[in-house]
């Protein structure tokens, strides 16, 4: 499930060299990876919902997995997320990233100092951004953006405040840092229709060219829905509207 959420469909293939990589260390062929891969696409609601089955050949054990992963994301994400790591031996001052369908990164990380539960919340955090991102197959829902280290992977609702849902993809977008701290703070929100909505902060100032180029351009657009794993939810949009956006 963790590769699964963390690959974008359409790169379910023996060929891929993260698949070959993945399967060899799971002692595995990469036939049977990628047919697994695939078989839990038929699975994924988003892709059910618009018709796109993937192979029919998803058994009643990987119903069960799928169920009981998306059921309990906020302790499963991490655990599987600590697993994945572990099969690349990546210790606490690592972090293996996948950067693109078909490959990885072993990054360093600043510090080794951290304790059992901080490493925890951290790979619970990467499996979180890196799964949004491949939803959204790597592109800001509002402007299209693909430059990977200017996405974010931004909580509809508080993560602070939420920790339910902190794991929960139905309560993320991929947004550019520039709308990402618009949405953090109240000064865009998204229409029951997921169009964009421009506060009055932001339309005060509306003629800069900024303004024009980051937000005027998209005003009333609908964002790019996820092409799998989980459409926003409509009540944590609505919870943005409510309690966030500042009109």
């Amino acid at each position: 499930m963790n590769l699964y959420c963390k690959l974008p469909f359409g790169s379910f293939d023996k060929s891929n060299a993260l698949i070959i990589d993945v399967a060899q260390k799971m002692g595995r062929t990469a036939s049977s990876l990628a047919m697994k891969l695939s078989n839990l696409a038929s699975l994924d609601p988003v892709h059910t919902a618009r018709g796109i089955s993937g192979l029919a050949g998803a058994s009643k054990k990987d119903r069960a997995i799928w169920e009981e992963f998306h059921s309990n994301l906020t302790e499963l994400a991490a655990d599987s997320e600590v697993l994945f790591q572990d099969l690349f031996n990546a210790g606490n001052d690592t972090q293996v990233e996948v950067v693109s369908p078909s490959s990885y990164e072993l990054k360093t990380l600043p510090t080794s100092t951290e304790t059992t539960a901080t490493i925890r919340v951290r790979r619970g955090q990467n499996f979180f951004r890196q799964s949004l991102l491949a939803a959204y197959g790597g592109r800001c829902c509002v402007s299209g953006l693909s430059i990977r280290p200017m996405l974010i992977a931004s909580h509809i609702k508080p993560w602070a405040k939420f920790p339910t849902d902190r794991m929960n993809l139905r309560n993320g977008l991929c947004l550019s840092s520039i709308h990402d701290a618009a949405f953090d703070n109240g000064l865009i929100t998204f229409s029951p229709n997921f169009e964009l909505i421009l506060g009055k902060k932001l339309k005060s100032v509306g003629s800069e060219p900024s303004v024009v180029a980051n937000f005027g351009n998209y005003e009333g657009a609908p964002l790019r829905l996820p092409e799998k794993l989980a459409e926003p939810d409509p009540e944590f949009m609505n919870y943005h509207r409510e309690a966030i956006y500042l009109g």
